[in-house]
């Protein structure tokens, strides 16, 4: 059956919730699922990290009203413990809490600064070949002046791990390019069975963390190791760069924001729209307006003022550049 006839399966959905800003989003997120894909008909998870020595502070959410919305958006709450990773290296989080969702039963994976914008439900996932989001920059590696290039550092990593290695490569690229080489971002990802995933992303992650591959024993992991494990463990399951069809996931059915700045300056009106219908109901703007960042945006206005500042269809071409314009505006919030 190809791609495109596929019948969609029933599916489990993740985000990562614990105190603090994520919690906010993640019921942001739940409140854009319920919205823009009624028909969903898998489970919905918020992954909460657990107390341990990992954490200096409690990360689970308390928030009564908080909790209330959640369980009134029939979001689940599912805890996991931090073995490998936690307050040092909190994008861990999203390789851990996979080992708390129901094993053999798909996943799809989302950052929670996401919004669902249409019906995921109705996408052909092949959940046999899992891909990430592409919406990506050329973070990682970082390359330095006599040092090895990126097709050796990205050999070396796969070599480690026993992988094949050429397959992988755009070779519409030209070489050396960062767009030649399988990268990532983790906004969202899937497979078949979490537990699996979960397992193999946790051993590349922390086997590249401790003991890198001597070509790549001088680059940065933090913030960027889940997005260099990644490509290792899609390749090793069979994954590709896209597999499934164009402008479904960072197109037309979800949106990853990462900063509400960010989403003004830059994403559709729809978006926009879809953005404020999700923070529209009463008893969730009650919670949301206790998060700074979505309170001024969002419910004051302050995100259509950095929309003014830019045009849509001609915007700067790196992301850094959006960013500095929002600061120097003083416009900026995280």
């Amino acid at each position: 059956m190809s791609k495109s006839s596929k019948t969609p399966e029933t599916f489990n959905v993740v985000v990562v919730g614990q105190n603090g800003r994520l919690m906010y989003e993640a019921l942001l997120f739940a409140s854009s699922l319920r919205a823009n894909d009624p028909k969903f008909k898998g489970r919905l998870f918020i992954a909460e990290p657990q107390p341990g020595p990992n954490w200096a502070n409690d990360p689970r959410m308390k928030q009564a009203e908080l909790l209330a919305a959640f369980e009134r958006l029939k979001a689940e709450i599912i805890p996991f413990e931090n073995t490998h990773f936690g307050q040092s290296y909190p994008y861990g989080n999203k390789i851990e809490a996979l080992k708390a969702l129901p094993e053999n039963e798909p996943f799809v994976f989302f950052d929670t600064d996401t919004l669902i914008t249409g019906p995921i439900s109705e996408i052909p996932f092949d959940f046999d070949r899992p891909c990430a989001s592409q919406k990506v920059e050329g973070t990682w590696p970082e390359i330095e002046l006599y040092g090895p290039g990126y097709g050796e550092i990205w050999k070396s990593l796969y070599d480690k791990f026993g992988l094949e290695f050429e397959s992988t490569l755009d070779l519409d690229q030209p070489d050396e390019y960062w767009r030649r080489y399988m990268y990532f971002n983790a906004g969202f990802f899937f497979y078949k069975c979490p537990k699996l995933f979960g397992e193999r992303f946790t051993q590349y992650a922390v086997e590249v963390r401790d003991n890198p591959p001597e070509e790549a024993a001088l680059q940065n992991y933090d913030p960027w190791l889940d997005q260099v494990a990644l490509p290792l463990v899609i390749h090793s399951f069979g994954g590709a760069r896209r597999t499934i069809p164009e402008d479904t996931l960072d197109g037309a059915m979800s949106c990853h924001y990462r900063t509400f700045p960010l989403l003004f300056a830059r994403e559709s009106d729809d978006v926009v729209a879809k953005l404020h219908k999700a923070a529209e109901p009463n008893w969730i703007k009650k919670v949301l307006k206790e998060f700074d960042p979505i309170k001024r945006n969002v419910y004051q206005n302050r995100g259509q003022k950095v929309r003014d500042m830019f045009d849509r269809d001609n915007l700067p071409r790196r992301e850094k550049m959006i960013r500095n314009r929002i600061k120097k505006a003083n416009m900026w919030m995280r």
